[in-house]
């Protein structure tokens, strides 16, 4: 038996080699959206498919759950793997939920002692592109999964060292990029070495089973300090809500709802109220379960909580989750997944905006929302690549700023260097900065998105996946502000300028201009409470302007110097929230006189009686009814109060129809 430090050591040797197995690939790969961007991860897992050593700050963390077993059971129904064998996957339904979207290829190694299988070595990349409707593969108008591009069910894209030549050969013939492609594969196969040498080398000191010992000890280890972590919340139910600006086919706003219960350290998310999936890729597949990339708030609120908790599966052990089947975050049938981030963003700025009535000094306000891979595809798609993965800031907390132009959702990829993409894509970056008066006002001011303005010097197509924040602000707490809405626009200030909010593949002109300005995050307490300096400072590097300054915080500043008495004046006489309440939003407080929560949960239960497939649809004429007699950008234009009287009626009177049939 090995001691409680020999398993230390030996889970700190796993660690290394998961990070030396990023490292390998993030060298080898071919494309921008792993080297630069850093969209991948490695990890090893135990027999039980679970991790127990996962990279701390290499790649995307938000993997760390995943379980492998699915994907393995669906590879080997023709026979047990062998050493040298490597099983690829990427498509969510036929993985068991391992891959997300079609462009994450998974690769899956086993590793042995001796005849012995004591494990697997597990690696992702976000591909350039698998085929599909249009290049790169993702937009949320791709209605199923046919058209987001090539499935790959879980096989062997290795057998015994060997790369299969019929596999290799499909894979080529089914993606714009193929060799960059094939570079990030192959990248795969060589950090799935490294991992197997060094798992090699451990087994052979301490055998198979003390192996399994240690992955035992290291998932253990993780829940306990988990467990420990979320003791610190005040035990209770939670209920919280938001939207994604639309449903990929019509202007219908979609809701997101969960309810979280903690309880002795564990917390359970129940997404009952989340409407239906929808015929666009805005779809999560979890078959119902907790998945890793769906509950990535959880992880970050334990590592605040605990900095030093390991990285490894046992992370789940502590939560729960339920999703009804057929909705967003439990797609079934061949529904399209393709811009999934767009819903698991929003995800965690529910869970937040339901925690943070259980843990009001730990837990932030609502982030920016938003992970908007910018892409930029050459007019033959013969080129696919990502000019900037744009998120915006991270929300607010108690006693801290937001972090600026940094996210703390779903996305932790790295921003492209300017030179790099100048170098490798047909682009000339003439703007990459933050973007000013973006962060919600606050005691601590919500961190500031980004704006990203480039020229197209061929023609070609841009791409905008993940677009979102558009129509509802990231929502401050305890007095603070929301953040400021997003915007796309091309050649702005021109004659043939437009604005887009949907995006499947725009063309693009050489010299047309494009800019992003990512939606800021909240902020958190009253803005008359930030000390004047900490504004002045603000002004000072061109995060806030000293007329925001004035209206939002009352502090006035004349020619970058703090006005001491005009201040004084500015804010005697305004008085200071000392409400510990969610602040939604203009746009968010019209939608939901109109559509209140009581009539959309009792909706959501009618709708749960109909065949899946005629659900969203059934939920867009009847919302979209009510929204006839409304103004035309409602909830962004303001309607009258004889308008929103009608229109409550209305919508009333639709949900009562709709569930007397039930009835």
């Amino acid at each position: 038996m090995l001691t409680t430090v020999e398993k230390d050591v030996a889970h700190t040797r796993l660690q290394a080699a998961v990070e030396e197995m990023c490292l390998t690939l993030r060298r080898a790969s071919r494309s921008l959206y792993v080297r630069d961007a850093a969209d991948f991860a490695c990890a090893v897992a135990d027999l039980s498919g679970r991790f127990v050593a996962y990279p701390q700050d290499v790649g995307v963390s938000g993997f760390v759950g995943l379980d492998l077993t699915p994907a393995i059971e669906a590879a080997t129904a023709d026979g047990p793997l062998a050493p040298g064998d490597v099983v690829l996957t990427n498509d969510p339904y036929l993985s068991g939920g391992l891959s997300t979207h079609l462009p994450d290829v998974h690769a899956i190694a086993p590793f042995f002692d001796g005849d012995e299988l004591v494990g697997y070595g597990w690696a992702f990349v976000h591909v350039s592109d698998v085929g599909g409707r249009v290049p790169s593969s993702v937009s949320v108008l791709n209605d199923s999964v046919f058209t987001e591009g090539l499935r790959i069910p879980p096989l062997r894209y290795v057998r015994a060292g060997t790369v299969v030549p019929e596999v290799e050969a499909i894979l080529a013939a089914n993606s714009r990029t193929p060799e960059a492609n094939r570079g990030d594969l192959h990248a795969m196969l060589a950090a799935l070495d490294t991992g197997r040498r060094r798992v090699g080398e451990l087994t052979a000191d301490l055998g198979p089973a003390g192996f399994a010992d240690v992955g035992e000890f290291a998932r253990e280890q993780s829940a306990a300090r988990a467990r420990s972590a979320l003791r610190t919340l005040a035990d209770g139910t939670y209920r919280f809500e938001d939207y994604l600006d639309n449903d990929g086919v019509s202007g219908v706003p979609l809701r997101v709802v969960v309810t979280a219960t903690v309880d002795d350290g564990a917390v359970h998310l129940d997404l009952t109220g989340t409407d239906p999936q929808v015929e666009a890729a805005l779809n999560m597949v979890t078959f119902g379960r907790a998945h890793s990339w769906v509950v990535t708030r959880i992880f970050a609120l334990i590592g605040t909580l605990d900095p030093a908790v390991p990285l490894n599966g046992g992370l789940m052990d502590v939560i729960g989750f339920s999703a009804p089947e057929g909705t967003l975050l439990n797609a079934t049938g061949t529904a399209a997944t393709g811009v999934r981030h767009a819903t698991t963003s929003r995800v965690n700025d529910v869970v937040s905006g339901a925690l943070v009535q259980a843990a009001p000094e730990v837990l932030p306000a609502a982030s920016s929302g938003l992970v908007v891979p910018v892409v930029f595809a050459a007019a033959d798609g013969s080129r696919v690549d990502v000019v900037e993965p744009m998120v915006g800031g991270t929300g607010a907390r108690h006693g801290a700023d937001g972090a600026d132009g940094r996210d703390s959702g779903i996305s932790n990829l790295s921003n492209n260097p300017v030179e790099t993409v100048e170098a490798n894509v047909s682009v000339r970056v003439l703007r990459y900065a933050l973007r000013t008066d973006s962060g919600g006002a606050g005691r601590w001011r919500g961190g500031s998105g980004l704006e990203l303005e480039f020229e197209a010097l061929t023609d070609g197509g841009l791409l905008a996946r993940g677009l979102e924040r558009l129509r509802f602000r990231p929502w401050g707490f305890a007095g603070g502000r929301p953040g400021a809405l997003t915007e796309l626009v091309v050649n702005e200030g021109r004659p043939d300028e437009r604005r887009l909010s949907v995006v499947d593949v725009h063309p693009l002109r050489a010299g047309d201009r494009v800019v992003l300005r990512t939606s800021g995050a909240g902020g958190y307490g009253d803005p008359l409470e930030r000390d004047a300096e900490a504004v002045l400072a603000d002004v000072a590097a061109g995060l806030v302007t000293a007329e925001a300054a004035r209206e939002a915080y009352g502090v006035v500043v004349r020619d970058g110097v703090l006005d001491v008495a005009a201040t004084s004046a500015e804010r005697t006489g305004r008085s200071v929230s000392a409400e510990r309440t969610h602040s939604l939003g203009p746009e968010r407080e019209r939608w939901e006189r109109v559509f209140p929560s009581a009539l959309a949960d009792r909706l959501d239960v009618h709708l749960r009686t109909l065949p899946t497939t005629t659900r969203a649809a059934r939920r867009r004429e009847l919302l979209g009814g009510v929204l006839c007699g409304l103004p035309e950008r409602f909830p962004g234009v303001a309607a009258s109060e004889e308008e929103l009287v009608a229109a409550e009626k209305s919508f009333a009177e639709a949900v009562a129809a709709a569930t007397s049939t039930t009835a």
